[in-house]
């Protein structure tokens, strides 16, 4: 890769007229709306809690909220579009309200869910799926003109595990990006962040292997995301349980900036916005 090809990645998004600086890496705090998200400290299904969540969160740095009322988790049971927006949209309007310039992420692969939100206040659509479980989502996307999240996963959360078969997972993932991103393109979306989709059909070796290449992905010139907080990756490595795999987080999301990652999506966003800090400061 030539030295340069950093320097010629897409630098800003557009959130609803909010222009975010990604030259210098944020930090995206997770909100999980869910009874039976994998890791037992980020569930917040109430409405009061994840608004005292949200303001803690921003307090301690984060550039975004990342809401999600339908956990991904491997082998997760699915829900229906009704569930998933009562669950949702309540919390969406509540912290758009106490927090009018926090930018917020909804993390849904369903167009419906996604478009609701977005008119409730939330600024940018995360889909897991890059637009496979919806064949509506691109469309959607384009036409609510808002910053798009494109992650790498094959099936649903429910079937990914067993489909974590590559030749070559680099290859693989950066030839999806590829054709992903050329059909946004050609719809006319303009704002696009990738997500190597760590965990996400995907055994561990092939995380590890994603993540020693990650600065790779740069040729493509779009910011990378990193979500690697607090996953089985790190503690299944680690011989320890999702609720003490921070320090292996903090970790990781070092080598994941040494790799030019643009946003860190986090559980903790103290740790993160301190490793950034600490980064840039020998940058």
């Amino acid at each position: 890769m030539a030295k340069d090809t950093f320097f010629k990645k897409k630098a800003t998004i557009n959130a609803s007229g909010k222009l975010i600086d990604l030259s210098s890496p944020k930090v995206m705090g997770i909100i999980n709306l869910t009874p039976d998200s994998f890791f037992s400290g980020s569930r917040t299904p109430d409405v009061a809690e994840a608004v005292q969540q949200a303001g803690k969160m921003l307090d301690e740095g984060a550039a975004f909220l990342d809401l999600g009322a339908y956990s991904s988790r491997p082998g997760a049971e699915d829900i229906s579009v009704a569930e998933e927006t009562d669950r949702l949209l309540p919390a969406v309007e509540a912290i758009a309200a106490a927090f009018p310039d926090a930018v917020i992420s909804i993390d849904t692969f369903r167009s419906k869910v996604a478009e609701a939100a977005i008119n409730m206040g939330a600024h940018i659509i995360n889909d897991i799926s890059g637009g496979q479980l919806d064949e509506d989502m691109f469309a959607i996307v384009a036409r609510l003109q808002v910053p798009y999240i494109l992650m790498h996963m094959k099936g649903n959360p429910k079937t990914m595990q067993q489909l974590a078969n590559y030749d070559d997972v680099f290859a693989e993932v950066y030839d999806y990006f590829t054709e992903k991103y050329h059909q946004l393109k050609n719809l006319g979306v303009h704002d696009v962040i990738i997500d190597p989709g760590f965990g996400f059909a995907k055994k561990a070796g092939h995380s590890y292997a994603l993540m020693k290449r990650l600065q790779d992905l740069n040729q493509l010139q779009l910011p990378i995301l990193v979500g690697i907080s607090r996953k089985k990756m790190i503690y299944g490595l680690l011989d320890t349980t999702a609720e003490s795999a921070l320090n292996g987080t903090t970790a990781l999301n070092t080598i994941a900036l040494t790799k030019h990652a643009n946003i860190l999506r986090v559980h903790e966003v103290k740790e993160a916005v301190e490793v950034v800090k600490v980064w840039e400061m020998c940058r």
